[in-house]
């Protein structure tokens, strides 16, 4: 599989672009040969573990940190030696360090005063931001008399004021708690679709990346994995971290043993002898009979059913029994031990409760059609 997968040829124009773009400190490679078209007007996420290389990445496009090797292009120009306060891009990060002495309508406009703007200007143009982020009649309040959340929305309003090209977002939203980093989220996609500036945002939270993003770039060891919409990757996964890291997925391993004649239904054999049939994922893959294979099935595809109940057609079905139950509100998580090893299903509550009723120790048969699998070459 290509290290840095390449977007369709027909994408929108690029606001920033990486070309083979590798990043050293000392022994360590950070990024590792990434290519990236970022489309203009989108709102990207890099997606990724701790240490993948998603920060750094950022921190290239912003001027704070230089490639090693390779070209970045913002605008179509090449910003290689370019510091960070000429380039056409502001960044907003989770510590929004804004001026404790200033001040809201100050900070806002703090960036225009560095480079002259007059003050009628000045004070139309931070009107406009705050309105922006719905802070209007803030102007006068000091940053720490407000809440998490206005505090964010004063360090968004100062990072669009100058009108960039692109707006870089370094993890912006960990500082909030749960339920004002679900209402923020939500808010930065409407703010990104109205003043239509292409969002580059950071997060390992596949959660957040799922919410906003119109493309997700999931990375890995300094490696772009996959990108794609949220759907297509938790769809369409062509790797085993990929799967993994996009939502949960039961992974079942066995060996590769053939591809149907127009090549997209694959056939996998598991170690118990179990026949399993699904897509392969990867349309790059080129797998040998007898390669390792694994097959993924997200837990909200797999059905609970009395142990007894009647087969399907198109529907594997195997015995197992109830090791745990954990309530979520609106689902129920099951974990049932397998002849294939635990799987989890996730059920909504009231139907498993009408279906089957079951709870820890109950026998069931677990069972998923075969459009459900999504067979991975490991």
């Amino acid at each position: 599989m290509p290290t840095s997968p390449a977007m369709p040829t027909d994408t929108p124009t690029a606001d920033v672009e990486l070309i083979d773009v590798t990043k050293r400190f000392a022994t360590v490679t950070a990024v590792d040969h990434v290519s990236l078209r970022i489309a203009q007007g989108a709102f990207y996420s890099l997606l990724g573990p701790s240490g993948c290389g998603k920060t750094t990445t950022l921190r290239m496009i912003a001027g704070f940190e230089q490639p090693t090797e390779g070209e970045i292009l913002i605008a179509g120009e090449p910003v290689a030696g370019v510091p960070a306060y000429r380039r056409h891009v502001n960044t907003v990060f989770q510590h929004y360090a804004l001026f404790p002495h200033m001040d809201v309508a100050r900070n806002v406009g703090y960036g225009l005063r560095q480079v002259g703007t007059t003050k009628d200007e000045e004070r139309r143009r931070v009107a406009e931001a705050l309105d922006l982020v719905r802070l209007s009649g803030y102007d006068h309040r000091r940053t720490w008399e407000l809440s998490g959340g206005q505090q964010q929305r004063v360090a968004l309003a100062r990072a669009l004021v100058n009108r960039p090209t692109v707006l870089l977002l370094d993890e912006p939203l960990g500082a909030l708690d749960l339920k004002l980093r679900t209402e923020m989220q939500l808010e930065l996609k409407l703010l990104q679709q109205e003043v239509g500036i292409t969002f580059v945002y950071v997060t390992h939270d596949q959660d957040e990346a799922m919410t906003m993003s119109d493309v997700i770039v999931v990375m890995r060891d300094g490696r772009i994995q996959q990108q794609g919409s949220p759907e297509e990757l938790y769809e369409r996964p062509v790797n085993r971290f990929v799967a993994g890291f996009l939502g949960q997925s039961n992974s079942i391993a066995g060996q590769f043993a053939g591809l149907d004649e127009a090549g997209r239904s694959a056939t996998v054999q598991t170690a118990s002898g179990l026949v399993l049939r699904g897509r392969l994922t990867d349309p790059a893959a080129r797998p040998a009979v007898g390669d390792t294979a694994v097959v993924a099935i997200r837990p909200e595809r797999l059905d609970l059913a009395p142990a007894t109940a009647p087969e399907r057609t198109g529907w594997t079905a195997i015995q197992g029994r109830i090791r745990q139950g954990t309530y979520h509100g609106d689902q129920t998580e099951y974990r049932v031990d397998t002849d294939l090893g635990q799987l989890v299903a996730r059920r909504p509550h009231h139907v498993l409760a009408t279906e089957a009723g079951v709870g820890p120790g109950d026998p069931v048969m677990v069972r998923w059609p075969d459009d459900a699998n999504l067979v991975l070459i490991a």
